[in-house]
């Protein structure tokens, strides 16, 4: 680590930190200066076990060797190349290597830079599919509450968390909320998939009976809602929307940004649950969270059906500047490289049943009220502190991490979603170290 990381700024004012208590956090910052595999290296020398995979997108581990040396390469040779009528190899080969991993007939890839990116082409792929193909009255976009979709407008409009949405306005019209799977009084400590909640899926048919479908354009939800607080879809709930949806001519998109490249034990959450939609967003894990990327994946006959005009016109009035960005793809590669060699894709799989023994194991801790996990994903919900909702959760983050752990929190709930080469003894370690915490605060 070099002398330049181990000094903390001595103004910290500049910077207005995202999705931060800014005050808090200046009177006593939490900086990090190196990381490497399963830990961070704070400024002041200490060693912190990561249980996030930085912010669930480190999911190949630190600063590894094939990512490094992509990125390196690229750098040198080409740093950027123009994203609009121009390309550049590693853009196709990544595309190629992405649609091989891809659920079958998702067979085109559109990058993006961030998940909040790939949420909002998603939507606009959606629209202009309905209007090309001659359903130009489906402009309705369906979310759920406590969906998260990333922070751009039409994330936020189609997203259900209310303090994402309730300082922004009037958001995206025409916009409709089915309810959210979670309930205590039925699964609570449910190990993997509940029993209960399937039902829920046939209020998209209330939807649609409201709006009529020749309104809705498309359905997008997160196989299990990460950001909200780690909320598992009941078993059969997902095929129960696949269904609704093809029955209707409704696209149904799954926003697979965290549970995407391995977190489940499959690359991808459809492959888990065995229900594939129309498009699947992305980001995070393609490429290990190193460099910033997302990429849309969508069903060929999407694709094609704005692949008609004269041949030199822009097909998709959409894209960024630094979509498919060569370092980014040459990230992505290394990063696909290491999925591959060490088998991380599916190593989720492996330690899942360790993960859940030790997960639970937390039942009857203090303050916990529910456990729950999937893959390599887990959450422990805590009882909130009357009239101060999420501090109780922020304090154990705090306490952690002066401990020795990276947890995140969500409201009053400690989420957590390692790197896939954690060891079992290092999720004892991480279990451990939660154990301690919630013995220790109030």
């Amino acid at each position: 680590m070099s002398n330049r990381l181990k000094v903390t700024p001595n103004d910290l004012s500049a910077f207005w930190m995202p999705f931060t208590s800014n005050r808090q956090f200046k009177q006593a910052p939490r900086m990090l200066a190196a990381a490497k595999d399963m830990h961070y290296t704070t400024t002041d020398g200490r060693q912190v076990l990561d249980g996030t995979a930085g912010l669930w997108c480190v999911n190949a581990g630190h600063c590894r060797p094939k990512i490094t040396e992509a990125i390196q390469q690229q750098a040198a040779e080409l740093d950027y190349a123009p994203a609009f009528q121009m390309g550049h190899p590693n853009a196709f080969e990544l595309a190629n290597r992405l649609v091989d991993l891809a659920p079958e007939g998702l067979d085109h890839v559109f990058y993006t830079n961030s998940g909040s990116e790939s949420v909002e082409t998603a939507l606009k792929i959606a629209l202009a599919y309905q209007r090309v193909k001659g359903e130009g009255s489906r402009t309705r976009l369906i979310g759920r509450e406590r969906g998260y979709h990333g922070v751009n407008f039409g994330g936020i409009s189609v997203g259900g968390i209310v303090t994402n949405r309730k300082m922004f306005g009037t958001l995206l019209a025409g916009v409709d909320h089915m309810p959210h799977t979670h309930n205590l009084a039925k699964n609570a400590f449910t190990r993997g998939e509940p029993e209960h909640g399937a039902e829920l899926a046939d209020e998209l048919e209330r939807i649609v009976t409201l709006h009529d479908a020749s309104t809705i354009a498309a359905v997008i939800v997160e196989p299990v809602a990460g950001s909200t607080g780690v909320l598992i879809p009941p078993k059969g709930y997902l095929q129960k929307l696949r269904d609704i949806c093809t029955k209707h001519g409704i696209l149904l998109i799954f926003d697979e940004v965290i549970t995407g490249f391995g977190r489940l034990g499959t690359p991808f959450a459809s492959d888990y649950f065995g229900v594939t939609p129309d498009i699947i967003t992305t980001a995070k894990g393609v490429s290990n969270g190193v460099i910033p990327m997302g990429a849309v994946f969508v069903k060929k006959e999407i694709h094609d059906a704005f692949m008609t005009g004269p041949e030199h016109m822009i097909e998709l009035f959409h894209g960024y500047t630094y979509s498919g960005n060569p370092i980014a793809c040459a990230a992505a590669l290394g990063t696909l490289d290491t999925y591959k060699e060490e088998g991380l894709l599916t190593r989720g799989a492996e330690l899942a049943p360790y993960w859940e023994d030790a997960l639970h194991s937390l039942k009857g801790e203090p303050h916990v009220i529910d456990i729950r996990n999937i893959g390599l994903i887990g959450a422990i919900e805590l009882q909130p502190i009357a009239g101060s909702p999420t501090k109780r959760a922020f304090s154990a983050f705090v306490k952690a991490f002066e401990n020795g752990a990276l947890i995140r929190t969500t409201g009053d709930i400690i989420a957590l979603s390692p790197p896939l080469i954690i060891s079992k003894a290092q999720i004892d370690e991480l279990i451990d170290q939660v154990r301690k915490v919630l013995r220790a605060i109030d």
